[in-house]
Formats: structure tokens, sequence, C-alpha cells
């Protein structure tokens, strides 16, 4: 194959773009991989790695009985650098595969240093560059750039809000009071604090009336992702709200009083030493002073180290059903490509995922290749499905889930074997994709 005069070019070096650039180089396609930081730092970011991540630090669940568990699969079996990285890096979390984000941002890093076809660029990109390239400036894309698109597309961004939960010091916590265990007895990665029903009206009615930080004048239309969404906003919607979320104590007894507490709040671990730990599903916007207050209010979290609060920021992505190829090009300009969540997706591994979609077409449009056409039955063909044909007048980003996949003709009621038969039929339809693909799916060796 006659390699491209110039590097292909890939804006950010985030979770896509580091999976773009890997992919396009392992089959022989130089590639130019910009990232502005440490230059310039984001609102949520903190070093200049690539694939640094900035929210939590969960991949998500890790088993064939999740549909997350099932594009993790996917991603190992086509050769996931991001997959790789995070399998070298993880560290313990039941069912979820949960990394140590310095040394995972560390080892992407040091993976395409090493890669004699990627240049990495520290600078900003604010325009469009000419000839082909990939844009994965992720939900933080810089005002120049989001303007850039703008112009190019012909239409506004939608935007929703993500936020970032607390970390606390494992020497901080009360173990007197927090016990370990993971739902229905199985192991023992995460730390849970126990709540009567005392200890939970008291803290819902201070989270509820605590005060907020103030959101820049370009964030006060308040869209925030479903999926995500701040632990004071789920507070506010009812009592209960949080107890049937990520307060639910179902599956756990705290063997202190051999009974399932009324509400509970979990603790994962950051870091493969298992000396910080993260307060699960409670991101927040609350401000600092109230965060301390409010949170330490939990039961074992009194004299919490706090050494990261909660903060919010927003997320941008574009209207794909009505600027995106199926392919992940623009309808405006075919020879650049979005990947990440910019395209409409929501969490890490379907961020990867779409990097390495927009790697794969870029590769196929280069050879001159028809657009693969990505099995509906796999998760990354029933994510790209979506994002082309969820209706335009109210998209919204959307993770991996079983309502997005092809039924499968026949009722199973239990979700785990109706999870298991989906997983069977998508990884069936993902070999004879790249059996039928195999010229995209070969890796050049590069001497």
């Amino acid at each position: 194959m006659k390699l491209p005069k110039a590097p292909i070019a890939i804006i950010g070096g985030g979770l896509a773009g580091s999976e773009a650039a890997y992919q396009l180089a392992r089959r022989g396609i130089p590639v130019r991989l910009y990232e502005m930081r440490p230059n310039r730092l984001t609102p949520a970011h903190k070093t200049g790695h690539l694939a640094e991540l900035v929210c939590s630090n969960s991949l998500g669940a890790d088993l064939l009985t999740s549909p997350a568990g099932i594009l993790k699969a996917e991603l190992r079996r086509i050769g996931s650098l991001i997959m790789r990285c995070a399998d070298e890096s993880r560290v313990p979390a039941g069912k979820a595969l949960a990394v140590d984000r310095n040394r995972f941002a560390i080892s992407v890093s040091e993976a395409l240093a090493s890669c004699p076809l990627v240049e990495v660029v520290r600078e900003e990109v604010k325009d469009i560059p000419e000839g082909l390239a990939i844009i994965a400036t992720g939900p933080l894309t810089s005002d120049s750039m989001s303007e850039a698109l703008r112009r190019l597309v012909g239409r506004d961004f939608l935007y929703f809000f993500d936020a970032v939960s607390p970390i606390v010091t494992a020497e901080s916590v009360d173990f007197a009071v927090v016990f370990k265990g993971n739902r229905y007895g199985e192991g023992e990665d995460y730390l849970n604090c126990p709540m009567d029903e005392a200890e939970y009206q008291r803290f819902w009615e201070a989270l509820s009336s605590a005060e907020r930080a103030p959101l820049h004048s370009f964030e006060r239309d308040e869209r925030y992702f479903e999926g995500c969404l701040p632990i004071e906003v789920m507070a506010e919607r009812g009592r209960d709200v949080l107890r049937y979320g990520p307060m639910r104590p179902v599956g756990l007894v705290d063997p202190k009083s051999g009974r399932m507490p009324y509400a509970v709040v979990q603790l994962r671990r950051e870091d493969a030493e298992g000396t910080l730990y993260s307060l699960v599903g409670f991101q927040t916007n609350l401000k600092w002073s109230e965060q301390e207050r409010v949170f330490r209010m939990i039961p074992g979290l009194q004299k919490a180290e706090f050494v990261r609060f909660g903060v919010m920021h927003r997320n941008v992505y574009v209207n794909a059903p009505l600027v995106l190829n199926e392919n992940l090009s623009l309808r405006a300009r075919q020879d650049v490509y979005l990947a990440g969540q910019i395209v409409g997706v929501e969490g890490y591994t379907e961020s990867t995922a779409m990097g390495l979609v927009a790697a794969i077409s870029a590769y196929s449009a280069l050879l001159g290749l028809p657009v693969p056409q990505w099995p509906k039955e796999t998760a990354i063909g029933s994510l790209l499905h979506y994002i082309r044909n969820a209706r335009a007048d109210n998209f919204q980003p959307m993770n991996v889930n079983l309502g997005i996949f092809p039924p499968l003709g026949t009722k199973v009621r239990d979700r785990m074997k109706r999870c298991e038969a989906v997983a069977r039929r998508a990884l069936t339809a993902l070999e004879k994709f790249m059996a039928e693909y195999s010229i995209i799916f070969e890796e050049v060796v590069i001497n």
C-alpha cells in the first residue's frame, strides 16, 4: 500500500484520539496527533498525559452479562490500545473494570510515543486542517474549535452537563463504621457507608438545600445527561430517588447489624495501592465548602480528607443524525471525521469505540473501499445505528445498553441470560464482519 504523502491529522489526545492514532499507525498510516495539554488545560484536566480520565476511574461493567461488557469484548477482539492499557492498569472493582488513572494515562502516552508512525504535537488547533483529519476534541472542545465546527456544519451544537465525584483518602475513612463488600457477597472491592432512616433523612435535607457553585454565563441553560446526574439534582427530584439510585442498599448486609441498611454510600478504589476512594455516583456541582459539610454527614466520612472535590463542566456534542454520515464523516466535508463523545455517545468505552470506528473509516477511504457496514447486532454497530437514526429534534447522548441492540427474536425474561444471548450473537457477528472486511483489520508490520 502506498502511504499518504502527509500524516493524517488527529485533533485531541483523549481516549478517542489516542485510539484512532493507534489504529491508523498499526495499519501503516502516519499520523500527527495534536493535544493542547499541558500548554492549555481544560477546566477538568490536571495533566498533560494522553487519555487522562477526568471523571470516574471506572470504565464500567466487564462481563458479558452487561452491554458494557459486550462492548469491551468487541474492542479487545479488534485490538484496542485503550482496552489493553486499561487491563494492564486495572484495580479491584468487582465486576467492573476500574483503573489506576495515572498509570493508565502514562501507559497510553508511552505506547503512542514509542510508535514510529505517531508524532505527538503539543499545541492547540484552532481551525479544521486541510486534508483528511479526525476531530476527537471530546466533550471539552475549545471555543475556537467549536466555532470552526459550527461554521462548517451550519448548525449549533447541543450540550449537556457532566460532573465529577469527590475523592477521599482511605486512611481518613472510619472503618469502625464502614464495611467492605460487593453486592450479594461477590467480593470485597467496595467500602460501604451505611445509613439508617434518620441519618438518611438528615443527609437528604442537607443535600437538597446545599449551595451550588455558580455556572459560567455559557452554562446557564442546565441540560443534564440523565445517565450522569449531579447528586443534588437527583435529591431535589424526591426524597427516595437516591435510595433507588446511587444509594440503593440492595444486596448489601451490614455485618455489624446483620441487616440491610436503609441507604448506603459506596466508595470505589481509585488507585492500585488502595489509598484513594471515590464516592460512587456522587458527581456534583456543590460549592466545595458545602461538599465538605454535607458529605461529612455520611457515616464513616465524618473526618474524611478530600483530595478532590466534585466539579461540573460543559460537554459538547453534535446533532449526529443531521451532520454525520454513517462512517462518522461530516456531511459538509467528507474527509473530516468526528470521534469520541462529540459524536453523541456517552462513556469511556463508547468514546474509545468511536475513535476506533473513525480510524477504520478513514483507512477504508484511503484504500478506496466502500464504507464498512458494522453489524447492528454488535455493540459498536448498535451505537453507530443509534447516533445516525435517533430523533434529531431531541437528540441525546447514549451509552451502550440493551435497548439499542436489535431484538433477539425470542423472549428471554432473565436479563443476564438475555444479555449473554445478545453477547453471543454480537461476537459471532463481529467475527463474520472482520472476516468479510479482512483487509481493513490486517495489521501492517512496520520495518
